[in-house]
């Protein structure tokens, strides 16, 4: 048996995927997001395991078949769920073009032409951040890894000592900041990188949903009286929940009076340094000395693609570099090894695909996308606010708007009650997606404008579909 298909067979299946593909990008405007709730019965995959192989083209259609007419749709002009995009068509022949020629990115000597392409885009986004040299960064499989690279990199400049011999040899707790709304991949990393997941001091949040910045130096000082080692902070923005972005440039001040690390999570909303008009959402960011991008978020790119960058570049060999005698070398090579910066050793080209968008599309692209988009969600929530159904719960900053069912003296339990109502009657039918969540424990209701598809007519055919929800909603609630 071979796996190897010869020049017309790879020819026919690959036109057929490519036209399967095209339909689908066709039907996103107005494609639901899901089947119906009475639909959604699926039995689990039981097939035993095959000894020999079936027909490629039958097997491909069916599979693709399958996952269009059954599946979850993220690229659905309706999907206003979570940091999930319609990915950019440019960016999803890069991935096939990456997937074909499989280049390996540990090292330069095997992978140059791709490392400089990788090198290329980390400089246009260092640039944008509004840095100038020196600054370096890499690509990861996503937000949840670059955030745990800017802790990595703050413990090895702040501690170098714990590179070799870890948290123990420190004689004392190092501690880091966050709010409480910052992304729960701070906790996951301080669990891996040894520090505890109770090193992380997560700050409450002003009625901004902003970290409280009188709060938090009153907790630095507290732990540093403790005898604890404070070392980092992280700002957030563009949280998960609500989009909030926190004060960048008094967390710079903070960290600078205090000589802390200021990480960056901007996995979401750190995205508006392609945009001249609106970049001042992120006013401060030069401060930062790590940045958590990714770019399949705002930037419209498939999974996976995230960057970590920093403003002190010998800190990446610091924290990830180790020498091995089988990797081999490039003469005259002026950059590290990319296995020697990063938590990866064999790597995938994550960059081709946002390289290749941003080289069709130019940045101006993304200067109209982000726009757009802030638009829309602004438009949504003057809807809200006018609504006699429905209210704001905090500011909208990012293309995220939170909202709660009116209900004017009704506990938290039965305000949430009626959120859940609303967003089950909204999704039930498949054809749109919202969700619920809590910011600074309240129920809210979330939606995001996400895909570069969506309209103002989706959204008014959403506004309709909230209305209809709370009137059945509230005739449940007389019946009952």
């Amino acid at each position: 048996m071979s796996f190897e298909f010869d020049f017309e067979q790879r020819r026919q299946l690959g036109y057929k995927l490519i036209d399967r593909i095209n339909e689908y990008f066709s039907s996103l405007p107005e494609r639901a997001v899901q089947v119906p709730l009475g639909e959604r019965t699926f039995t689990d995959l039981n097939n035993a395991l095959p000894e020999f192989g079936g027909d490629a083209a039958a097997i491909l259609e069916e599979v693709s078949r399958e996952m269009i007419e059954k599946g979850f749709h993220v690229p659905s002009a309706n999907y206003f769920g979570l940091m999930n995009p319609t990915p950019a068509y440019m960016a999803v022949l890069a991935e096939a073009l990456v997937a074909a020629l499989n280049p390996q990115l540990a090292t330069l000597a095997r992978s140059q032409l791709a490392s400089k392409i990788e090198r290329e885009t980390v400089r246009w986004i260092g640039e944008r951040v509004g840095w100038s040299e020196p600054f370096d960064g890499t690509f990861t499989s996503g937000g949840n890894e670059a955030n745990f690279s800017g802790l990595a990199l703050a413990l090895a400049v702040h501690f170098p000592a714990s590179v070799d011999d870890g948290i123990a040899a420190l004689g004392a707790r190092p501690v880091l900041y966050s709010s409480a709304e910052a992304h729960h991949s701070l906790d996951k990393s301080a669990g891996l990188l040894g520090l505890g997941r109770k090193a992380l001091r997560r700050i409450p949040v002003t009625e901004s949903i902003q970290l409280d910045t009188r709060k938090l130096e009153t907790q630095i000082e507290q732990d540093k009286a403790d005898g604890f080692l404070p070392f980092c902070v992280v700002a957030t923005a563009g949280t998960t929940n609500s989009g909030a972005i926190d004060d960048l440039v008094e967390l710079g001040e903070i960290c600078k009076r205090h000589r802390l690390w200021l990480h960056l999570d901007g996995a979401y909303g750190a995205a508006a340094i392609f945009s001249e008009q609106h970049r001042d959402l992120v006013r401060g960011i030069e401060l930062a000395d790590s940045i958590t991008i990714d770019p399949h978020k705002w930037l419209a790119m498939p999974f996976a693609a995230g960057v970590i960058l920093t403003s002190h570049p010998e800190a990446l060999g610091q924290a990830f570099s180790v020498a091995t005698p089988y990797m081999p070398t490039a003469r005259g090579a002026v950059m590290l090894d990319n296995f020697k910066v990063s938590t990866q050793w064999s790597r995938r080209m994550n960059s081709l695909k946002l390289w290749l968008t941003l080289k069709v599309h130019g940045r101006r692209a993304y200067e109209e996308h982000i726009h757009l988009q802030l638009q829309l969600a602004a438009g949504f929530a003057d809807w809200v606010r006018r609504s006699e159904q429905f209210e704001l719960t905090c500011p909208q900053v990012l293309p995220i708007v939170n909202f709660r069912v009116r209900l004017p003296g009704a506990s938290e339990e039965h305000i949430h009650a009626a959120n859940e109502a609303v967003v089950h009657e909204v999704t039930r039918g498949g054809q749109r997606w919202i969700s619920t969540t809590f910011v600074n424990d309240k129920s809210v209701i979330r939606v995001m404008v996400i895909s570069y598809l969506t309209s103002e007519q989706n959204l008014r055919e959403l506004e309709d579909a909230l209305i209809k929800a709370a009137a059945i909603r509230m005739q449940s609630a007389v019946g009952s």
